[in-house]
């Protein structure tokens, strides 16, 4: 009873700080946004923890940094460790094989997600005509286009197609394979639960 209340109060707290993360990200990506004392607390609570992850060379590719996306998808994984420990309240061989699978599908979706946030968010600054030489918006192509490329070329091989197809069919394969998987790994899970040891 009382490791499941803490572990709700550990994933509620730990969802809340993700959201403050995220939004801590998006303002980042704005130069022009005037500091104030809200965005400077923001600052104060989460860019010690982003800051952390800033030390691995790998995750930097030129003048892009790729350890938000860690930190964020660490959160991630303690989430849902959090969060299946609070509704089963006990510890087995099977909810530990669970976790470890949970954990795994967690770093895949926030990856997936992330995508899927980032294209839909392209897709709409492509309708609305806004300037794409902006920061912002090279940062979210720097992110898209490897991938871009490559479902272009299996979906359309050697085909032309516009951006805009291209970001919609990126679109489309992210939530089918965010669908599927999401389905495969709930079967599996509930199934490793229900082991007896």
């Amino acid at each position: 009873m009382i490791l499941s209340i803490v572990m709700k109060l550990l994933s509620t707290l730990t969802s809340l700080y993700m959201l403050l993360i995220f939004i801590r990200i998006l303002l980042s990506w704005f130069e022009g946004f005037p500091p104030n004392s809200a965005s400077r607390f923001l600052a104060s609570i989460t860019d010690p923890y982003l800051g952390w992850f800033r030390r691995f060379p790998a995750l930097q590719r030129g003048s892009i940094d790729f350890s938000p996306i860690l930190a964020l998808g660490t959160l991630a994984v303690l989430n849902n460790i959090f969060t299946t420990l609070a509704i089963y309240g006990r510890i087995t061989i099977g909810i530990i094989l669970s976790l470890i699978l949970g954990s795994l599908w967690s770093a895949i979706a926030f990856v997936v997600t992330f995508y899927a946030v980032m294209t839909v968010i392209r897709f709409i600054g492509y309708l609305a005509g806004v300037n794409s030489v902006s920061p912002v918006w090279r940062i979210i192509d720097t992110f898209l286009k490897p991938l871009l490329y490559r479902i272009n070329r299996i979906l359309y091989r050697n085909r032309i197609v516009t951006y805009q197809t291209g970001l919609i069919s990126l679109f489309l394969v992210l939530v089918s394979v965010y669908l599927v998987l999401s389905i495969l790994v709930r079967l599996f899970s509930q199934m490793l639960v229900r082991l007896p040891f």
